[in-house]
């Protein structure tokens, strides 16, 4: 079968590889859709932290935003299987540690993460071998292309659950990315008044085409009080920013990564008596997203671009954009295209 293999930074191309077979527990999957985010980029420029100290290493099989249909099923997989629309989870725990059992096996030690740690390979080719306890069905009405997107759907679910929203609230979502505008969908489906905040005007007028009318210049944000704030950018002074924004008493979701170590004061963090939540992964809010997709309760689709074959994924991880290209800030990658 055909796969995008990245061999080192910045170097990547599809070849010819062995299909793969179902292990004990495993379901095979043909893919329709896969989503390039910036957890790619940084692993394709080598910047991504994993490497450091050897998490991640090369070659390498990216992808972990995808959706698709059960092709085959492994030994001790119900049969029933074959044929099912589904996505998976991207962090596969080893099952048996402390985590594991007490339902977090996102932070598992020693998970695997699809197309990211640990050499499990991931969803840029044409087919992909996972368990099927990572699989999350996905009703008739979420498609491809939303099923691509509950993987940072469910982030940015769980970036908007952890602020604790109420109808009452004001929340300002730093960074209007992907995850930022996904958050800022959950965060307008709680009745919150929700302000967006970004660098770009390009970003600021796409914000502003989804609904989201009090979105701001970062360095021109109005002088109001924001009971919430959901920082979702990768840079290295915004965690600090948020917590000074964030109102005495507030929550702040920290969902966003920089490539350095970011500092806050802990004299703010107290003083202020603000509760600060990270966000890791999507696990625990795959199905809350799979449910307000199928619902209609948030529509994503305007944050995907344009879909590409992959043999595009080398020009779109280096930040290509076809001609004709929509203004969201997502590329898909459908491997079955020529």
């Amino acid at each position: 079968m055909r796969a995008f293999v990245l061999t080192g930074p910045y170097e990547g191309s599809v070849q010819q590889v062995s299909a793969p077979i179902p292990a004990p527990g495993e379901a095979v999957i043909d893919v329709e859709r896969v989503g390039v985010c910036g957890t790619d980029v940084e692993l394709y420029t080598g910047e991504m932290a994993y490497f450091k100290d050897g998490q991640a290493f090369y070659p390498m099989r990216l992808g972990h935003e995808w959706s698709g249909r059960v092709a085959a099923v492994g030994e001790g997989v119900d049969a029933q299987w074959v044929g099912r629309r589904v996505m998976g989870d991207t962090m596969i725990g080893d099952g048996t540690c402390r985590r594991c059992l007490r339902g977090r096996q996102h932070v598992c030690a020693n998970r695997e993460e699809v197309g990211i740690r640990t050499g499990r390979r991931g969803a840029l080719a044409e087919q992909l071998a996972v368990p099927v306890s990572s699989l999350h069905v996905l009703p008739d009405t979420v498609d491809a292309a939303l099923g691509a997107l509950v993987e940072p759907g469910g982030n940015a679910y769980r970036a908007a659950q952890a602020a604790e929203l109420t109808q009452a609230d004001r929340v300002l979502i730093l960074g209007p990315g992907t995850i930022g505008l996904l958050a800022a969908m959950f965060a307008r489906a709680t009745g919150a008044e929700v302000h967006v905040a970004g660098v770009t005007d390009g970003s600021l007028a796409f914000a502003r085409e989804l609904g989201f009318e009090n979105s701001w210049h970062v360095d021109q944000l109005p002088s109001l009080p924001f009971d919430a704030v959901i920082d979702a950018t990768n840079n290295v002074r915004s965690p600090a920013r948020a917590l000074d924004l964030v109102e005495p008493g507030g929550r702040v979701v920290y969902i966003g990564l920089a490539s350095e170590p970011s500092t806050i004061d802990a004299h703010t963090l107290v003083l202020k008596d603000v509760t600060a939540v990270g966000v890791l992964s999507a696990s625990p809010g795959l199905e809350a997203a799979i449910r307000a997709y199928a619902e209609g309760v948030v529509d994503p689709r305007p944050l995907v671009a344009a879909t590409v074959s992959l043999e595009r994924t080398s020009a779109t991880l280096a930040g290509w954009r076809p001609a004709g290209a929509g203004p969201g800030p997502k590329i898909h990658i459908d491997p079955r295209l020529g």
